[in-house]
């Protein structure tokens, strides 16, 4: 038999096909999980309330539930525990039924999800069941348990939905406050971009990024490019943020016979436009911001699509004032915002695997 491309085109299609069925396949047994979860959460509230029962009585449900389906996972009494919690925590404002407004079917149980009146305000109709339905147990039992305030929740869900957080990215975005450092970041949008583009800018960057892998002495000046720490880059930038595609590090530009680089260069999605990040090692400065609407000019000139839209600058720093920032960027043409990063003495373990390691970014600040 001779492989020539329509044959591999033939194969890629029935690969694709068998991609798609796996992930369809996966969001309903997640949606399933959670209907479960949710209907036995109430039946064991509203009995132990009916009944008066001590807390105790999980021990035995666990048990008695273990002797009739031997083997059966997910129901110990720890996650009985657990179960309960999230059902008694979105029972006043969810509900299974059939109500035809605001609401997701879930195939194969007839049965949906529906909202109550109070959240109306705060949601998107059925985008904010797509999200509910579309992140773990795990995922929802960390919001209702570190996250404060149906804004707050809200926001996590359907961030950690849109952007396929891991638990760990979720739980590390929610000790660092991501929701009320969203859309903060000092920047010239206003003037800059189209109407269309500044809700999309300020939900995309926000005004302080942890960079906890870096340890608090002071800084290497040594600049050390190898793929290993672009690839580590790569992953950390993109769970920062919703819709970037990593272009490269020490990107270079050229203009008239000389060589300017950009310390870190992606696309991003959503935006439709170039984003270059200029790193700074010390405080904002004025000058700073020159050099950024520099290379923007010339991304726009020399390497931005003709579609695509202009490019966005944002320089991260260890230090700003959020006036002088404001006189700096704010008669320039090009869009670009200063956001400040902290770190840490200590990387708490679980974010070990999910972050680079420090002396590989500690080389790329100057």
């Amino acid at each position: 038999m001779k492989i020539d491309k329509s044959y591999m085109d033939f194969i890629l299609s029935i690969k694709q096909q068998i991609v798609q069925s796996r992930y369809v396949a996966a969001r309903l047994a997640n949606r399933e999980q959670l209907m479960l979860y949710f209907k036995t959460g109430l039946m064991i509230s509203e009995k132990i309330k009916a009944q008066k029962w001590g807390a105790k009585v999980l021990d035995q449900i666990s048990v008695d539930l273990q002797k009739e389906l031997p083997g059966l996972k997910g129901f110990s009494t720890g996650n009985l525990k657990k179960i309960r919690l999230f059902a008694e925590t979105y029972a006043p404002h969810l509900a299974i039924g059939s109500t035809p407004s605001n609401q997701i079917g879930l195939a194969g149980t007839g049965e949906s999800f529906s909202i109550s009146s109070t959240l109306l305000n705060l949601i998107e109709d059925r985008t904010f069941f797509e999200a509910f339905t579309a992140i773990s147990f795990s995922h929802h039992f960390a919001i209702i348990t570190k996250v404060k305030g149906w804004e707050a929740r809200i926001f996590y869900i359907q961030t950690a939905a849109g952007s396929f957080w891991s638990l760990s990215v979720l739980e590390h975005h929610i000790e660092n406050d991501f929701y009320s450092k969203t859309g903060k970041l000092p920047n010239n949008f206003d003037s800059t971009l189209t109407d269309n583009l500044k809700p999309s800018a300020l939900k995309v960057f926000k005004d302080e990024y942890l960079l906890d892998f870096i340890a608090g002495e002071e800084l290497d000046d040594e600049r050390h490019i190898e793929q290993q720490v672009v690839l580590n880059i790569r992953n950390f930038i993109l769970q920062m943020g919703k819709g970037f595609c990593f272009i490269g590090n020490q990107f270079r530009l050229e203009v008239n016979g000389d060589e300017f680089f950009i310390d870190l260069l992606f696309f991003n999605r959503h935006l439709q436009c170039l984003v270059a990040f200029e790193l700074k090692r010390g405080k904002f400065r004025p000058a700073d911001a020159g050099q950024l609407n520099f290379y923007l000019n010339v991304l726009d000139e020399k390497i931005k699509l003709e579609q695509e839209n202009s490019s966005i600058g944002i320089i991260l720093c260890k230090e700003k004032n959020n006036t002088v920032v404001e006189f700096a960027i704010k008669s320039y043409d090009k869009a670009m915002g200063v956001a400040t990063y902290k770190t840490s003495r200590k990387t708490p373990d679980k974010m070990k695997k999910v972050l680079p390691d420090t002396n590989s970014l500690v080389k790329l600040l100057n």
